[in-house]
Parts: structure tokens; C-alpha cells; sequence
């Protein structure tokens, strides 16, 4: 079986166009099939309050009211994907920008409030249409997926890109030995988020109980997790979170944190 290699970008690397650029030139020359999920960065919040919408945050999470939802396509499916695309363009990748709507690739529903924070319209994904991603792999295109979804009845929805990437790559590992990447500042999953020299290389479910019981992990850490699990856990053959700089030595489990079975 062939190998995918889906890489989700985020955290401050989308804010940094130098860093960005230099992490796009280091996709681009992944020799496997690849796939690109990006998240939004700060735009969208700068762009807001220069709008003079003020941003609603829970635990880290944004609300998004009708007027949030625009700013959010406007930037993530708009700005900052096609600038990722014409990026990889320049660097002889033959991309492919998409939201969730385009094919009906990513259907999702309007998250179901299970405690009293409405988060808006935000997006739970219920479906990858995995034939469609692959067929563009095999026509040579190379998708890169912004964090927008649909409902399938015309309603766009802001959904996480983490959960994106674990979606699609469980979808994918039908049809491909499916490599996740998760890709940021950081050099992987931290014991001390103020030492980065505290790497854990590889964290299995029980240690990561242990560590979440312990309050040994940064909050904003652990959906990313969730999502890393649930992708080994659905069939994904190897999840790594690591620094951007270090994307081909993550690819082969040589920098970072591995995610393990067990």
C-alpha cells in the first residue's frame, strides 16, 4: 500500500509569512502522494477588530456568530489558502485549495450544545468523501484544505483543522499507509511548556492519562491529542506532532512525539 502523507500547519507558523514559506518549500518536496490541512491563525481576530467586531473565546475556542462566519471564510478559505496554493505553485506542487463544501468533501453538522456555551456556527465533521480526495491525489493534485465546512444544506461552518486532519486521515488509510502530521512552533508534545528541550518522544494512551491527570499537559494540547489518538485508534499508521522546521525528520519518527497504540 502506497503512502499518504498528511501534514496539518498551524499555530504561529500561519502568522509568520517567512516561516510559513520556508515550511511550504519543505512540503513541496515530500516525495509521497500529500496532503495540506491548514488552520487560521490571528488574521481572522485582527481583521475583526479592525472591523470593530469584538471576539467572543471560550477556553481557547471562538464563538462564531453570523458575522464572525464571514470574517473566517473570508481569511481561511480565501487569503489564506490561496496564498498557501499560489506558494506551492511556485514550488513546482500543483495544489489544490478547497473548503469542505467544494465536492461536498467534508459534511458536518452544527455542533450540538452540551453545556451552556453556544459555540455559533461551528462545525462537527459526520463525513470525509475519501473517493473524492483520492481521486485528485491520482490526477497528481495536491489538496490543501482550509477549516471550513457545510451542513449540506447551504449553511458553512467553522470547524477545528485538527479534527480536519483526523478526519481526513482516517478516511484516507482506506486507500493509503496514512502518515499524520502535526506541524507547529513547537518542537512536540512538552513535559514543561517553558522548556523546549522537554520533548516527550512518544506518548502511549496510558501515559496520556497519566499526564492529563497530573495537570503535566498544556490545555491547548490536549484536543490536539484527542485528535492524534482517535486517528491511531481509527486505522492512521503513525501520528507525530512536531516542529515545522523538522518536517522530514518527522515524517520518519526522528523528531518530535509519536503517538502510540497501548
Amino acid at each position: 500500500m502506497n503512502q499518504l502523507v498528511i501534514v496539518k500547519i498551524g499555530g504561529n507558523i500561519v502568522d509568520d509569512e517567512l516561516a510559513l514559506q520556508h515550511f511550504l518549500k519543505r512540503f513541496a518536496s515530500i516525495k509521497q502522494a500529500k496532503l495540506l490541512v491548514h488552520g487560521g491563525g490571528k488574521l481572522a481576530t485582527k481583521l475583526a477588530d479592525t472591523m470593530g467586531l469584538q471576539q467572543q473565546m471560550v477556553d481557547g475556542r471562538r464563538i462564531t456568530d453570523a458575522e464572525t462566519l464571514k470574517i473566517v471564510t473570508m481569511v481561511y478559505a480565501g487569503l489564506i489558502n490561496k496564498n498557501i496554493v499560489a506558494q506551492l505553485q511556485q514550488y513546482h506542487t500543483n495544489a489544490i485549495g478547497l473548503t469542505g463544501a467544494d465536492a461536498n468533501s467534508i459534511l458536518a453538522h452544527k455542533r450540538i450544545n452540551k453545556t451552556a456555551t453556544d459555540y455559533g456556527f461551528v462545525g462537527d465533521i459526520d463525513q470525509v468523501n475519501a473517493s473524492f480526495f483520492n481521486g485528485l491525489i491520482q490526477q497528481g493534485l495536491v489538496p490543501v484544505v482550509s477549516p471550513i465546512t457545510h451542513d449540506g444544506n447551504g449553511q458553512l461552518l467553522n470547524t477545528n483543522a485538527d479534527t480536519i486532519a483526523q478526519s481526513i486521515a482516517t478516511a484516507m488509510s482506506g486507500f493509503y499507509e496514512t502518515i499524520l502530521v502535526y506541524s507547529f512552533e513547537k518542537k512536540g508534545v512538552l513535559l514543561d511548556i517553558n522548556n523546549e528541550d522537554s520533548v516527550i518522544p512518544v506518548i502511549d494512551a496510558g501515559y496520556y492519562q497519566k499526564l492529563k491527570a497530573n495537570q503535566q499537559i498544556f490545555a491547548g494540547m490536549i484536543p490536539k491529542l484527542d485528535n492524534a489518538f482517535a486517528a491511531i485508534e481509527q486505522g492512521v499508521s503513525k501520528v507525530i506532532i512536531g516542529n515545522a522546521n523538522e518536517l522530514d525528520q518527522l515524517i520518519i519518527g526522528k523528531a518530535g512525539t509519536t503517538i502510540q497504540h497501548g
